[in-house]
């Protein structure tokens, strides 16, 4: 029986992916073997020593301690995509409010007093301030082409926009999935230059960290449209704060609201409702809880942000060791001396590395004594050792 401990709402869809007779989930148990969360904090928390796998139903991973866990040997799973579409739903949402200034729009209109013949007096009146611009034609700058800014893009050009996109990092199956039409940039400030509206999609790393700054913002097209959904410290808040008063920026418009910006006529700051649809909570719980499952189960790994992805069918009837290592010479070879030195037979065997981290997964013939379990945690340079039987 397998203990998951869980942190705030997570959806019952997701949790019906571990059948009750193999594990127990509650937000209330001692010594779990993982833990799934949403967005509480686990910074400065005690992770029991029990844990073995951490599973964040959602994409950002900023509330989990993985340095920590990866020193520990724990994988940290997410959900990368399983929220994608509430996301983009919601940049396009944004892009629309600061092309048609509805924000400031609505604002006029609900502080408007009077008679019915008053207010449409006022409105006829005043409605030329809110005059705005039509997306086609316009060209959408999209930085970051993960499974949310592939998404975008590819929606931006069905609204008959022209994109620019630039991610130096973009994988295979991202390529195959962005339209056609979708023109590379060379770098973030090509896709400033070039764009009429500019629309971020990265994680929160250091080299994310300020990444749209005053350079940055000097470089694109006057009355441009910065939209951010991403993480709010990929933006440097005062230079985008200068620019709007300068009105270099037409607008801002983005997930994370802070005193010196949600009260700016320029700005729309919302609530963080990125991925706040009852479909990608459920997506994300679903995707998570079968990716934590599939580890405590098989010792397989999907989506772990701090572990290489990798499985291997099981072989014969044996156990399986699951063995977390330091990156280092000589690893795969003293597992493999220390097995045969106790008469066990490998069926099968596949190491991965990650930076400084290796994985290695061992299916042997018979059963694995948990003194020999103990010869291989004593090993220097390994950081956790599981036999599934």
């Amino acid at each position: 029986m397998y203990r998951i401990l869980t942190l705030n709402n997570i959806s019952v869809k997701g949790l019906d992916r571990l059948p009750r007779e193999r594990f127990e989930t509650s937000s209330d148990i001692a010594h779990p073997d993982a833990i799934l969360v949403r967005s509480a904090d686990l910074h400065g928390q005690e992770i029991p020593d029990s844990v073995v796998a951490i599973g964040r139903a959602g994409a950002g991973v900023n509330n989990i301690p993985v340095a920590d866990m990866t020193e520990r040997g724990v994988p940290v799973f997410n959900a990368p995509g399983a929220n994608a579409n509430a996301v983009k739903e919601l940049v396009i949402a944004g892009l629309f409010l600061a092309a048609r200034n509805i924000c400031p729009a609505w604002e006029y209109g609900r502080g408007l007093q009077g008679s019915d013949a008053e207010l449409h007096e006022a409105m006829e009146a005043n409605k030329k301030r809110f005059v705005g611009f039509e997306l086609p034609g316009r060209t959408l700058g999209v930085v970051g082409l993960g499974a949310i800014g592939v998404q975008v893009a590819n929606t931006a050009r069905a609204l008959g926009m022209k994109v620019v996109g630039f991610d130096p990092q973009i994988t295979v199956d991202a390529a195959w999935a962005l339209d056609s039409g979708v023109e590379a940039a060379h770098s973030v400030g090509d896709v400033m230059a070039r764009s009429d509206m500019i629309s971020v999609h990265v994680p929160l790393l250091d080299a994310t960290r300020g990444l749209i700054n005053a350079s940055r913002l000097a470089q694109a097209r006057e009355g441009a449209t910065l939209l951010n959904f991403s993480r709010a410290e990929v933006v440097d808040e005062a230079d985008v704060l200068q620019a709007l008063n300068e009105e270099r920026l037409h607008a801002y418009v983005c997930d994370f609201p802070s005193n010196a910006l949600k009260d700016h006529p320029r700005a729309v700051t919302l609530p963080h409702l990125g991925a706040s649809t009852h479909e990608a909570q459920e997506n994300c719980a679903i995707m998570v809880a079968d990716q934590v499952r599939d580890y405590l189960e098989t010792g397989n790994v999907r989506n772990a942000v701090n572990f290489p992805d990798m499985g291997m069918p099981r072989s014969g009837k044996g156990d399986r060791l699951c063995v977390v290592n330091a990156n280092v010479p000589n690893m795969l070879g003293q597992i493999s001396s220390l097995l045969a030195q106790h008469g066990l037979n490998i069926d099968d065997m596949f190491n991965k590395a990650q930076e400084q981290l290796a994985y290695t997964l061992v299916d042997v013939e018979g059963q694995v004594p948990d003194a020999v379990a103990e010869e291989l945690r004593a090993i220097e340079g390994v950081l956790k050792v599981r036999v599934i039987s």
